[in-house]
């Protein structure tokens, strides 16, 4: 086997590919990532045996065909420090060569044979989502999730599929976000009863992937694992087993809420200026909302006191509830600045729902008041 490629664009993709393997295993050949060339495509691989990834890379002068296995951690500072705008990537009886102009590089190669196949796609029942909204989903969902609970499902993001469209919820069991849109189901693909949970670690690999937001994205779900495809690139995953909560249950009915109009980037700001005094201990931030104004105001013994108005549209009896400034801003930093969302609020001990036009919503769990 013998290639030609652009440095740059070679550590590019090996970089996305080689995040997938594991640092330590017992399975020492995961250490690697997989090079496989023929006359039409020189793909890299790798896999934790959890999830695994398939990257076809472009611009590489095929000389001969071949597979290899590439150690992640040397590979990749060979990739890095060398010097040179072009390297040439060689299998010799001695192990793989790396040369350019002004370095060289010797590295043992273990047998590619040894590497667990990582899957490809050739499923006809899948859905189409656009590339940018499924990067858009992945961004308001992953935030919410609880990598260290064991109650529930919750390390992941809980996908349904049906005929036209895509729900996609997030929860730590505190908040919630959940986006709707819309995708098409080809081939009769779709969820149905079944829990399709997506790791977040398999969500953070798809979005790093995806570079092109016009794409399409096939995605199929089976009963233990996803597929996604999307050009050159596909990504499998197992699932996150385990009972996902009702999530339907936690948005509040809507008859008795009120509800307000807030400025997304100036609300941001006064939640970011009203934390500052915030502490591990005294979290909760008052926000108030009335009488043509929202205040918002923080308070702990240790750290100070901060207290931030804006001016809204709401000229209602004054209403207060304790949140947590970082839910709060994990939701506002994913929208654009300069729109407006909805914030509908009941009581001091009621959920707050934020919601955005485009079919984005977030429940937050008011905080107890024990100061």
């Amino acid at each position: 086997m013998k290639i030609h490629c652009d440095r740059a664009r070679f550590l590019e993709a090996f970089q996305i590919v080689a995040s997938v393997a594991p640092s330590r295993s017992p399975k020492v050949v995961l250490q690697n990532v997989k090079l496989e060339v023929d006359e039409s495509s020189v793909v890299l691989s790798a896999t934790d045996m959890e999830v695994g990834i398939r990257y076809g890379v472009e611009g590489v002068e095929v000389e001969t065909v071949g597979s290899t296995l590439l150690p992640v951690g040397r590979f990749s500072s060979i990739l890095r420090e060398a010097p040179d705008d072009k390297l040439e990537i060689e299998v010799t009886a001695k192990g793989v060569r790396v040369h350019g102009q002004r370095s060289n590089f010797l590295l043992p190669a273990a047998n590619p044979d040894e590497f667990p196949n990582v899957a490809s796609f050739n499923d006809e029942s899948y859905h189409e989502v656009p590339a940018g909204f499924l990067k858009e989903i992945i961004h308001r969902t992953i935030f919410a999730t609880d990598n260290e609970s064991s109650r529930y499902a919750l390390s992941g993001v809980l996908f349904e599929l049906n005929d036209d469209d895509l729900i996609a919820v997030g929860t730590d069991g505190r908040r919630l976000a959940k986006m709707q849109g819309p995708s098409q189901s080809v081939g009769g693909h779709k969820t149905g009863d079944a829990t399709t949970i997506i790791p977040s670690r398999a969500l953070q690999l798809i979005d790093r992937a995806l570079s092109d937001h016009e794409a399409q994205v096939k995605f199929s779900a089976h009963s233990n694992d996803i597929l996604v495809q999307c050009g050159d690139v596909t990504i499998y995953s197992r699932l996150v087993e385990g009972r996902f909560p009702k999530w339907r249950d936690v948005f509040p009915k809507r008859d008795e809420n009120m509800r307000i109009e807030l400025p997304v980037g100036l609300f941001y700001s006064a939640v970011r200026q009203a934390a500052i005094v915030t502490s591990e201990e005294s979290r909760g931030i008052d926000f108030t909302f009335g009488e043509g104004n929202a205040v918002l105001a923080g308070e702990a013994a240790e750290t100070g006191q901060s207290r931030i108005e804006l001016p809204i549209e709401y000229n209602g009896s004054p209403i207060t509830l304790m949140l947590d400034p970082k839910y709060m801003s994990d939701f506002l930093k994913v929208l654009d600045a300069d729109k407006t969302f909805s914030l509908e609020i009941k009581d001091a001990k009621s959920a707050a729902v934020c919601t955005t036009d485009d079919g984005y919503g977030y429940v937050i769990m008011p905080m107890a008041r024990d100061r």
